[in-house]
């Protein structure tokens, strides 16, 4: 991924200075790459949705994860990604069992999301989680997942923010390279803690440089600074957007500009599934995800038709 971008980017400057000197460099395009370029700019926009949407059903057993996937059928979803807080066990015949009853509904998996934390001060703690990503790369091995959801952390006391990026930049460089050789993203996501910002996230992204490596991008936990909206920090990650979460409000609780949010999305080709992340503060006994769920994948799935090639 870093690599096109980097060597995309190289082509765009050079052929920019050749116009500048009057130089008249030969033009780089051949019919080729210039096909591979309009492809590389075609978004194709997916209806998603995450396990987690169906939270308080799934923890309180009114759900089990089977039904989550018969869910997506009822929903007409492109794909679905795996909350692994609500998986019965990590044994092979039960995940065995999930990507069975998936492929006979063709039901994709998006991907899985773990809840593994990469920020940690002590060694010993850096390599347990790091044994903890793999051993969930390997989960998501199994299940037929080609993504993996991991956290960055909040900063504990007495850390610096450089120390927290190094220690995420380590793991996550031993965690790409691990998945790689599964064929397996990993995208940390821009979730409460030291990723809330996008300089952090395309620093950890720039210094891991992993082609397997991205971020989970959750549009609605960015912090505004005076020089960057939520939107401008959005649109900024979206080269390394590896999955998407979606909610239609951010932290704060102002709403969210949907039809802003995918036209970002768009104009910079992503191709990749907009996941429904369905959360609500009120008391789930009253408010149920089956009332909420629906109308947010509706709108998402509105959305990506509309902006999507697809």
């Amino acid at each position: 991924m870093t690599d096109k971008i980097h060597r995309r980017q190289f082509l765009q400057a050079a052929g920019a200075v050749a116009a500048g000197t009057g130089l008249g460099f030969a033009n780089p395009q051949t019919p080729e790459a210039n096909a591979e370029e309009s492809i590389n700019k075609t978004p194709r926009l997916l209806a998603g949705c995450c396990a987690y949407s169906y939270g308080p059903d799934l923890r309180r057993g009114r759900m089990t994860m089977e039904d989550f996937i018969l869910k997506a059928v009822e929903l007409r979803l492109d794909g679905i990604d795996m909350t692994a807080y609500y998986f019965k066990s990590t044994e092979a015949a039960y995940l065995a069992g999930l990507r069975h009853l998936a492929y006979k509904n063709a039901v994709p998996f998006s991907g899985a999301a773990c809840g593994v934390s990469m920020v940690q001060a002590d060694a010993a703690k850096r390599a347990q989680a790091l044994a903890e990503i793999k051993n969930w790369v390997d989960v998501a091995d199994q299940l037929g997942a080609p993504h993996l959801r991991v956290f960055a952390g909040k900063l504990p006391p007495g850390a610096t923010l450089p120390q927290a990026i190094g220690w995420v930049v380590e793991i996550m460089k031993a965690a790409s390279d691990y998945s790689g050789k599964k064929g397996i993203m990993i995208g940390v996501e821009d979730h409460s803690g030291v990723t809330q910002n996008a300089g952090v996230c395309l620093e950890v992204m720039h210094r891991v440089d992993s082609p397997y490596a991205g971020i989970n991008l959750d549009i609605t936990h960015f912090i505004p600074t005076p020089t960057q909206d939520a939107y401008a920090q959005i649109a900024a990650c979206i080269p390394y957007a590896t999955n998407t979460h979606i909610r239609d409000y951010f932290d704060d609780h102002t709403p969210v500009d949907m039809d802003r949010v995918w036209r970002l999305f768009s104009q910079a080709g992503f191709k990749g599934y907009m996941s429904a992340e369905y959360e609500r503060d009120e008391d789930p006994q009253n408010v149920s995800p089956a009332t909420g769920v629906p109308k947010l994948v509706a709108k998402i799935r509105n959305l990506c038709k509309q902006y999507s090639s697809v």
